[in-house]
């Protein structure tokens, strides 16, 4: 049973990745969340980079952690 009720953690890939990112880019509030409007920018701002596997990864943790806040949030 242990094992269903953990199965976010175990799909995401490298956890703390976009929290990284954030902290190096002053996208996180005092609290030491991640600030969804700096989400947003930095979808738009990668969506703009030419096509790679890096660029695809990093917009798929982006999505992912936008998605987990507004789950988190009850929307």
């Amino acid at each position: 049973m242990a094992q269903k009720k953990r199965w976010i953690q175990k799909a995401i890939k490298r956890p703390g990745r976009v929290r990284r990112l954030a902290a190096r880019e002053g996208g996180l509030t005092k609290d030491g969340e991640i600030k969804m409007s700096w989400l947003i920018k930095k979808i738009n701002e990668v969506k703009k980079r030419p096509p790679s596997k890096r660029k695809r990864s990093l917009l798929q943790a982006l999505y992912l952690a936008k998605r987990l806040e507004a789950m988190n949030r009850g929307e």
